[in-house]
């Protein structure tokens, strides 16, 4: 790809690494190694081009070294699969993303593996099995329902890709509050980072705006980055994309556009956090945690997409066996 000019994204979060970075990457590597997902040596080379292990050394930057080998795994995975619906046959095929998610799902939930299980789902096996060495089974659930988020909003993409349709500004907004992935990212924060969000928080107005707040902002710096590889692969699932298809503009044009609805929802998000009233001792470390695990998401995106090379090409991960099957 050409070389492109982003636009400057605001962010005043302080970058910070965790101090196993070094180690990360032949740990990341390893993992998916063993679980054969890759389909051929240049996949494994785009992987380890990815540099998936700096963006978790970046988002759990206290993390210790197994809680973060874990969460690494975990976005390696998610990555991998956010490939098979992004760039190949399958992301057009609703019905088929649905039932491998159904397939997912049971597997988080416990369900034994089968012969007829692909790899992926043996590594998610693996996933479950190391995370609850190390976290409760209430805990887990809040995991699992952030993939059944995810899950959901990747199968209402596959649906509008089968519609050969573009979605409009609004309906694209509200997609991609859940195909960004943050309820994933932020509740393995509260592993990463040792402690656990109240219920009482978890479901309270506040925390729910600051992850929405939070989801928001990593979603559009997601679409500046990505815009020019989703545009090439013939994807619309992008808010930069929408915005120059349904206001008739230039992809810069749209691209400056969705960097001023970043830098404001971050100003938003900051005026939000000013305004937080005390909820006792206990309970305002938590939201403090939280929010500390909020900013380096924020900020290690950005610190990320600089350092990667995903987003540089439209090849994709590939997998062992071929996903792609004729829908009935």
């Amino acid at each position: 790809m050409n070389e492109i000019i982003f636009p400057d994204l605001y962010c005043p979060f302080p970058s910070k690494i965790n101090k196993y970075v070094d180690v990360m990457e032949n740990c990341s590597l390893e993992w998916v190694r063993r679980f054969d997902l890759l389909a051929n040596e240049s996949s494994y080379q785009r992987f380890s081009k990815s540099k998936f292990f700096l963006l978790a050394a970046h988002a759990y930057p206290e993390c210790q070294l197994e809680e973060l080998k874990i969460a690494n795994n975990w976005l390696s995975w998610v990555f991998i699969w956010d490939d098979q619906c992004d760039l190949s046959e399958l992301g057009k095929q609703p019905k088929v993303v649905k039932m491998f998610h159904k397939r997912f799902l049971e597997i988080l939930h416990g369900a034994e593996l089968t012969s007829q299980d692909i790899p992926l789902s043996h590594a998610l096996r693996d996933l479950r099995q190391q995370t609850l060495q190390r976290a409760s089974k209430e805990w887990f659930v809040h995991l699992v329902h952030g993939f059944e988020e995810w899950f959901h909003g990747y199968a209402q993409e596959a649906t509008i890709r089968a519609q050969k349709i573009v979605p409009d500004v609004n309906t694209y907004i509200l997609l991609r509050r859940s195909s960004v992935g943050v309820n994933i990212f932020l509740t393995l924060t509260e592993l990463c980072h040792q402690f656990t969000v109240n219920n009482f928080l978890r479901n309270h107005h506040l925390l729910n705006q600051i992850k929405l707040m939070t989801g928001q902002i990593i979603a559009w710096s997601n679409d500046i980055f990505s815009a020019h590889r989703e545009m090439a692969s013939g994807d619309v699932h992008n808010l930069v994309l929408v915005l120059s298809y349904y206001q008739k503009i230039t992809v810069e044009e749209a691209m400056n556009k969705v960097a001023a609805m970043h830098d404001q929802e971050v100003k938003y998000l900051l005026n939000l956090e000013a305004s937080i009233q005390s909820f006792g001792e206990e309970l305002d470390a938590q939201i403090a945690a939280y929010i500390s695990g909020c900013h380096a998401w924020i900020r290690s995106n950005l610190d990320w997409y600089f350092s990667s090379d995903r987003y540089q090409t439209v090849k994709r991960l590939e997998l062992v066996e071929s996903l792609e099957l004729v829908e009935v």
